[in-house]
This record gives C-alpha cells, sequence and structure tokens, in this order.
C-alpha cells in the first residue's frame, strides 16, 4: 500500500489492502463513520442511527472482498450498505413521518431575532415536510435523502443504490416537484 504525496491511502489501495490485513478497516471506519453516521441519523433516529452505522460497518468488513477496487470510493459503497440496512427499517421510518406529520405547528412567535424566527420558521415546516416524505415512493425518498444528508452526488447515489444515473436524475426531479408541490398545499391550505 502506497501513500499519496499528501500521505493518503486511496479507498481502492485501502480495500486491497484489507482483504490481507483485516486490522486495517479501522481506517475505513475512521474516513467515513461520520458521513454514514450523518446520513442515518438524518434518516432515522440517533439511537437507531448508531445501530445501523455500525451494522453497516461490520457488514462491511465482513464483504470488503467484495468492494470492486476499480471504483474510486468505497463512499457510495458504504451508502448503499446503510440505505438497504435503512429499508428494514422502512415501516418505522414512514410510522416516524407520519406523527410527524399530525405534529400542529406552534405558532409564530413576535419580537425575537431573526435566529429565532428562522428556527420557528423551520419548526413550522416540519410536519409539511414530514407529510411530503412520507409521500414519495422508496426510491424518490432514498434518492433525495442521499443527496440532501448524504451529500452524495449523481454518481454517487446511483453506485450506492446500483441504479443508472439518470434514473437518479428523474427521482430526484420527481421527488422534489413533490415535496414541492405537498408543502405548498399544507402551507396554503392546510
Amino acid at each position: 500500500m502506497t501513500a499519496r504525496a499528501d500521505g493518503q491511502v486511496t479507498d481502492a489501495e485501502l480495500a486491497a489492502a484489507c482483504r490481507s490485513d483485516p486490522e486495517l478497516f479501522t481506517a475505513v471506519h475512521d474516513r467515513y463513520h461520520r458521513d454514514i453516521y450523518l446520513y442515518v441519523a438524518g434518516r432515522l433516529d440517533t439511537q437507531i442511527a448508531e445501530d445501523i452505522t455500525a451494522e453497516t460497518f461490520l457488514l462491511a468488513f465482513d464483504r470488503r472482498d467484495r468492494f470492486d477496487p476499480g471504483h474510486e470510493s468505497m463512499r457510495p459503497w458504504l451508502f448503499g450498505i446503510a440505505t438497504n440496512l435503512i429499508a428494514r427499517h422502512r415501516r418505522k421510518e414512514m410510522r416516524h413521518y407520519r406523527a410527524l406529520a399530525r405534529l400542529a405547528p406552534e405558532p409564530l412567535a413576535e419580537g425575537h431575532e431573526n435566529r429565532v424566527v428562522a428556527s420557528v420558521a423551520a419548526q413550522r415546516m416540519r410536519p409539511h415536510l414530514a407529510k411530503a416524505l412520507a409521500a414519495l415512493s422508496d426510491g424518490e425518498r432514498d434518492v433525495l435523502l442521499l443527496v440532501a444528508l448524504g451529500q452524495l452526488n449523481y454518481d454517487e447515489v446511483a453506485d450506492a443504490l446500483g441504479i443508472a444515473t439518470g434514473t437518479v436524475g428523474s427521482r430526484l426531479s420527481r421527488a422534489r416537484s413533490k415535496i414541492l408541490a405537498i408543502v405548498d398545499k399544507e402551507t396554503t391550505h392546510g
């Protein structure tokens, strides 16, 4: 395993080295744990996020010989594993979104600084956004949240979900349209 000029080892080199020296997998964990955790925590509650993140790295470790070193980064592969694990918890996720949608927005506070007003506005939008997320198909929700929470680009989302890049774009476009329509309807009529 050779380090680049900046001292970093590429993911492909790291994956290859982990096959013969499993101890090196801690570098994969150290490199991507925070990203995976933040993505999962954005989709599920923090307790489950800790469990799903741990399970993601456990599965990745067990399947480290399946990572294709032809890929530039292990990041999409790990996000794909995490997304599949989240799918197992989809019913709980849907109950969570439906519960958030039932929450009545709090009245707008008067006389507070802009930061407080922004916070209150965000709280008021939460039930509407949750209802909109619950209305998306599984594929649309996965793509939207991988982009929004995981901050993956189209190619990384495609790699993570095993779909074409064009499919990512169309699902994201449909998801955005649905979200905007539902939020607009909820905020003007709800």
